[in-house]
């Protein structure tokens, strides 16, 4: 039997929700170094001849103030890639690649079979890269769900760091820019003045005072 999809808030029976967030993957960063707030939105009605995946790898979608929704990728309301799709959740799934610009969960409303009470069922994530530039997921670009060599960081004021951009145009100045990712302590240079968690086979990352 073929599922069915819930309408979205346009009334569209084949639509899907989609909750935009720049969240904190498994292995991708700590609460050392923390991303953006989570922002949600809506994807509009999905339209006929795409894959029987929703936002599969390499298919685009637009921006918009309400959602997020499937379009052609040589379409000029084309705004992002897919450059990566697991199932699941992405705080349970594989770690998106290191220069995503942001992550779209997908959820299906169906609050019979709800898990946490939130009236919707995830479906999955898709990391995806911003078809133009400036890219947050780029080394020092000051977003993405990673936190990665060359990337900067300042102080949030509750005893944490969070992402900001290295040339100094962010909310906040950088105040510390990694510049070694290894796999201990030990092997960050004598001039280390801040350890980030990175995740990944070298899960530490080495930061250097600005």
């Amino acid at each position: 039997m073929r599922e069915r999809w819930t309408a979205g808030v346009w009334g569209a029976p084949a639509a899907l929700y989609v909750l935009l967030c720049a969240v904190l993957l498994t292995g991708c960063r700590s609460p050392e170094a923390q991303g953006p707030e989570a922002d949600s939105a809506v994807a509009g009605p999905r339209p006929s001849g795409y894959g029987a995946v929703f936002l599969a790898v390499d298919e685009c979608s637009s921006f918009g103030t309400v959602g997020f929704t499937e379009v052609p990728c040589d379409s000029e309301r084309a705004a992002a890639r897919v450059v990566a799709r697991e199932d699941g959740r992405a705080s349970n799934g594989p770690p998106c690649p290191a220069t995503t610009d942001f992550v779209l969960h997908i959820s299906e409303p169906r609050p019979s079979a709800d898990e946490d009470g939130d009236g919707t069922v995830p479906r999955g994530y898709a990391c995806m890269r911003k078809l133009l530039p400036p890219h947050p997921g780029d080394p020092g670009g000051g977003g993405g769900p990673r936190t990665v060599v060359g990337d900067c960081v300042r102080d949030s004021g509750d005893g944490r760091v969070r992402e900001t951009a290295c040339d100094g145009k962010g909310e906040k100045a950088p105040r510390y820019q990694v510049v070694r990712a290894v796999a201990e302590r030990a092997d960050c240079p004598a001039s280390t003045g801040l350890y980030v968690r990175l995740g990944g086979e070298r899960p530490v990352g080495c930061a250097r005072p600005l």
